[in-house]
Parts: structure tokens; sequence; C-alpha cells
């Protein structure tokens, strides 16, 4: 067809990703027919050959092990993708091609759709990868940060506060380890494995600590509700899993390569739908 659009997720391995069914619902919400959505499951060393293959496409998505890698063979890095230096999204636009992290946005998207704020006191479990983008985002949002990490593991905290002081924003962040964590926090945010299939008895936190927070924030999507998770719904605290910032990462990267616009209800069921596909594949 002469108007067909490609798209497709750059990553290796890619036998369990959720991109393809979340990205179809996607297009057909915003009505889009004419599209594919294609795996190119290229390891590291396969990269540099296959890269005229993956740049044929109108927009892609990128994972692990090509988030940084990428960026040599693209023209352009959007703020977000410089803040972080790791691209997941990618467009196609004007013959050049330009990178965005839509990580960061999946993230406090998914906290806005839930009702949860960034601003107050804020408990974070684990600081690599994906938890010093968390944590950047907490600093930039004025959030008076706690960074809870396994004893060796103290240097990880290091880049947020090295961010924190280069752009301007408090660097003041209490850094204790998992049997130190002390008081009440507005939000708890589980950025570590802890608690991930199949070691799904496994919790980052004491009951007493979840207890003492207001809201419950856990980047693992498998299982959907993680001890953590179901502890805190005990008693009474609102939750919200991975499922959901991975999602939202995918509307925003709709939003890049087309401007397309969303409601919530449709990316809520759509969050749940995901949910039981991925059950019904264990």
């Amino acid at each position: 067809m002469k108007n067909m659009k490609h798209y497709g997720l750059l990553g290796f391995p890619l036998k369990h990703t959720m991109s393809p069914p979340i990205h179809q619902r996607l297009f057909e919400l915003e009505g889009v027919s004419d599209f594919d959505y294609t795996l190119k499951e290229y390891s590291p060393e396969e990269l540099e050959g296959k890269i005229s293959d993956v740049l044929a496409l109108d927009g892609f998505n990128i994972t692990i092990p090509h988030k940084v890698e990428i960026i040599k063979y693209i023209d352009e890095l959007a703020d977000s993708a410089k803040r972080y230096d790791s691209v997941n999204c990618v467009v196609k636009k004007d013959g050049k091609y330009i990178g965005y992290n839509t990580d960061c946005d999946g993230f406090l998207r998914s906290l806005e759709a839930a009702g949860a704020r960034l601003d107050g006191k804020v408990l974070q479990c684990g600081c690599g990868g994906v938890g010093r983008m968390i944590a950047i985002e907490a600093v930039r949002h004025g959030a008076e940060l706690t960074v809870s990490v396994p004893e060796g593991f103290e240097d990880t905290v290091g880049p947020v506060k090295e961010y924190a002081r280069a752009n301007g924003f408090s660097d003041d962040i209490k850094v204790v380890h998992p049997n130190e964590i002390s008081g009440k926090f507005d939000l708890l945010i589980n950025a570590s494995p802890v608690g991930m299939f199949p070691k799904v008895e496994n919790c980052p936190v004491s009951e007493e600590v979840i207890k003492g927070c207001g809201f419950v924030f856990d980047v693992i999507y498998n299982p959907e509700r993680t001890k953590l998770m179901q502890t805190a719904e005990s008693y009474g605290i609102k939750t919200c899993g991975g499922m959901a910032m991975l999602v939202w990462q995918a509307v925003v990267a709709h939003e890049i390569w087309s401007g397309a616009k969303y409601n919530d209800s449709d990316i809520a069921r759509l969050i749940s739908d995901m949910h039981k596909l991925m059950a019904e594949k264990e």
C-alpha cells in the first residue's frame, strides 16, 4: 500500500516482549489500519550490519541492549534522551532520525493517571537503570528523596546527585540500606527487581514501612500485583504497577510518531487487557 507506515521494535532478545499487542491496540484506537509493526531482534554484534533495515522504518522503539548504542546512528536527541543518554523511541521526520526517551514520560504519566504526586516525601528502592531515571525525575519534581539500596550499592545513587548539582536541583538525597528505613512517606517506588516473577513472595521493604506510605508504585509488571502492592492494598493504600508505565511510554511514542490522542479510560482498559494477555502466555 502506498501510504503504508512501518514501525517496529529493536532489541535482543524479544521473546517475551509485550510491545506488538500494545502498539497494535494503540494504532486501532488511533483509527490507523495501514501500518505494520515488526520485531527487529538483532544482537549487539549484528546491529551495525542490520542498521539500514531498522532505519528503513518510519518510527521504532528500542529496548535492551541497544538504548545507548542506537544514538550513534541517529541525527538528533530530544531533551529526554540527552538527559539520560538513552533512547527508546525514534521518529523519522523530514529525513532526520530523532531520538527520545519515553520511559520517563511513561513513569510520570502513570503516576498522573493514578492520582499520585512526585513532589513530596519519596522513598525509592533501587537505583540502577530505570531507577536512576526515576530518581532524577523525582529530583526534578522537587521530591524529598530517600533511596534504599543494598549494602555495597551506594555508588548507584552518585549519578543522580551529580545530575542534581549540575542542573541546579537539590542533591540532598538520603541513602539508606533496607533495614535502616524509618519514617513516613507520601510515595514508595520499587525500582528494583525484588518481587518479580518467579520470586513473587519477595518484597523490597517491611510491612511496617509499607504501612507508613501514602501511595505505592512498583515498576514490576509480572506479576500484575506484587507482594508489595498486595500488602499496601491490604491497608487501603492505592497502588500502581509497571504495566501502566509500559503502556504509557508506548502512548507517548505514538504521540511523537503521529500526534495521536487517547483518552484515559481507553488506556486503562488497554493496561488491564495486557495483564490478561500476559497471564494467558504463562
